[in-house]
């Protein structure tokens, strides 16, 4: 009896493993932003001063249709990334109706991510709304960031390195498409679960990921395949 189950249960593991992202590098092989990138600001530099305007800055902002924006934006998913770049790209991106796409979007941004790790676990930065125990744009989401490190914004990497995927596949949207992963992170700041400068560093980190992206032969064919996808669908 053990032995006919064995099989089903392994259909299932596999089909699982298949629908989780595959990344194209592992953490030791991105780039590593604590050798690259400066360390935070501590509290007596001219830099926190500007992230301590930054701050007050968002939080003006969140009474308004920006922050509503920014509240939307602290969800972190390819799902979110669809709906907000869909309507540029001019076709609806889905795991269903662009599956090529959404692979390359699933295990590429999952391999940008692993590129803030090493940061975040050795600076541990505290975050905005905890430095200055103030509420953030959206509470639920504080006690779950209350334990992982602000420097640099894991938000911004999603929403940038999803921007320049996407201007691979579609160059001549590229301008619009960069301004909106631009706002994904800048969303960040007026939530006020991250700095100015988590952000900022988050773009270098990104652009430097991204590079190595295309050093990966899988990358690139699937990218390739993404792309024949979005010709097709826009046609």
């Amino acid at each position: 009896m053990k032995k006919f189950l064995f099989i089903p249960l392994l259909l299932v593991a596999v089909s699982i493993m298949a629908n989780e992202p595959q990344p194209y590098f592992n953490v030791d092989q991105m780039p590593n932003a604590v050798v690259y990138l400066p360390a935070p600001p501590q509290t007596n530099e001219m830099r926190f001063a500007y992230d301590t305007a930054q701050y007050q800055w968002g939080k003006q902002m969140r009474s308004t249709a920006r922050g509503e924006k920014a509240r939307l934006d602290a969800e972190y998913s390819i799902e979110r990334m669809a709906a907000i770049f869909s309507p540029i790209m001019g076709i609806t991106i889905s795991k269903e109706n662009t599956p090529q796409i959404w692979k390359l979007l699933t295990d590429a941004t999952k391999t940008t991510d692993l590129a803030t790790h090493k940061a975040k676990q050795t600076y541990m930065r505290k975050r905005p709304y905890m430095y200055f125990n103030e509420p953030t744009l959206v509470p639920e989401d504080e006690e779950e960031l209350s334990h992982n490190g602000s420097y640099p914004s894991g938000h911004t990497t999603l929403g940038w390195s999803t921007a320049l995927i996407l201007c691979e596949i579609n160059p001549k949207a590229q301008d619009a498409l960069l301004k909106e992963g631009f706002e994904y992170g800048q969303s960040r700041v007026i939530a006020g679960f991250h700095w100015q400068s988590d952000v900022d560093a988050a773009r270098v980190l990104t652009s430097a990921a991204f590079a190595r992206l295309h050093t990966n032969k899988a990358y690139l064919n699937q990218l390739k395949k993404a792309q024949k996808e979005f010709n097709k669908k826009n046609k």
